[in-house]
């Protein structure tokens, strides 16, 4: 899609990947989004919490969140914040086991469960004309992922999406956080993942022991133990494989952006997929030098991946509307760009 993104230049005391990442996570405040809560019950008798947000509008943005993350992280409000008040209806939702409250089956989120989003998408395309979705992380996988997987057959109500910081290549961006300067991450997700083995141990007896998971240090480790045997995977990297949103970009129908900083302490160098924006033109690809992991931090709101990712989303859905013979101005406010 022809779109002029502006460039990303954080201030200069922050042009360092393990300030961005770390600073907005642990110091940054959103106000201004009030979410009303919906339970949406799922096929397998589960269910995932929606926390919906912004003006009445005919489309909606569906954002994913990150790994043992939530909607109400800062990251997420701010992009819910900046698409409301570009006219979106904000849809966001709180993967399995992340809103709060236990999930009820032994199975939880994980990177490639599509079925999950695919299940939140036709919930908004009830009573909406046009969604988009946005992805963090491990959520921005999922996201690219479904959107690869849905291909030429993706519902045209579907306008467009927006992954930010994403992994699309988990076995190298896995091996990445193995690294000791990585570690101080990676001991703060095992610590929650732990606790939620434990919890799921307590429930089900057929769940994996958690005692293993005390000494753990990798995802792959982890992975092995719990996320592969619980959600069907032959191996850690049978479920890297088979969840990896890399091998499916090219196939998909819609405009994505994929923005990943060049500084992203999480994300190997086959997140950054330049022959597949390359081979794909429904795919544009933002690597700017700084930014950190789901940092790209501004001096105000809204940061930079909100702001680009809601210029991307207007002209997206300018488009998909145009095509469709609609007025695309019908529920868009006057370009604020």
């Amino acid at each position: 899609m022809d779109i002029d993104l502006p460039p990303y230049r954080p201030p200069l005391w922050l042009r360092s990947g393990h300030l961005q990442t770390v600073l907005p996570s642990l110091f940054r405040r959103v106000d201004g989004v009030d979410y009303d809560r919906e339970r949406l019950e799922l096929a397998d008798g589960d269910f995932v919490d929606l926390d919906w947000t912004g003006p009445m509008s005919e489309r909606v943005a569906v954002i994913a969140h990150g790994l043992e993350g939530s909607a109400d992280r800062a990251y997420v409000r701010g992009m819910a914040r900046e698409l409301s008040r570009r006219g979106w209806r904000v849809c966001a939702w709180n993967l399995r086991g992340c809103s709060g409250e236990p999930n009820r089956l032994l199975r939880t989120y994980h990177s490639g469960a599509t079925d999950d989003l695919d299940a939140v998408v036709q919930r908004v395309l009830r009573d909406h004309k046009a969604v988009a979705v946005v992805g963090f992380s491990l959520g921005g996988n999922l996201t690219l992922r479904w959107l690869g997987e849905q291909g030429g057959a993706i519902d045209p109500r579907v306008v467009g999406g927006v992954g930010i910081s994403v992994p699309v290549d988990l076995a190298a961006s896995s091996q990445a956080m193995d690294a000791w300067s990585r570690r101080i991450y990676m001991l703060r997700f095992l610590r929650s993942l732990r606790e939620k083995l434990v919890e799921k141990a307590g429930r089900f007896p057929d769940a994996p022991d958690p005692a293993p998971a005390a000494g753990m240090t990798s995802f792959r480790e982890f992975d092995a133990h719990f996320t592969a045997p619980v959600h069907g995977f032959e191996s850690a990297q049978d479920y890297w494989t088979r969840a990896s949103a890399l091998p499916v970009l090219a196939d998909v129908r819609v405009p994505v952006l994929l923005a990943n900083a060049l500084d992203d302490p999480f994300l190997a160098p086959t997140c950054f997929p330049y022959g597949a924006a390359r081979d794909n033109p429904n795919l544009t690809l933002a690597t700017p030098a700084w930014g950190g992991h789901v940092g790209f931090v501004q001096r105000r709101s809204p940061f930079w991946s909100e702001r680009v990712a809601g210029r991307f989303l207007d002209a997206a859905y300018s488009r998909s509307a145009s095509a469709s013979g609609s007025v695309a101005s019908r529920s868009a406010p006057p370009s604020t760009a």
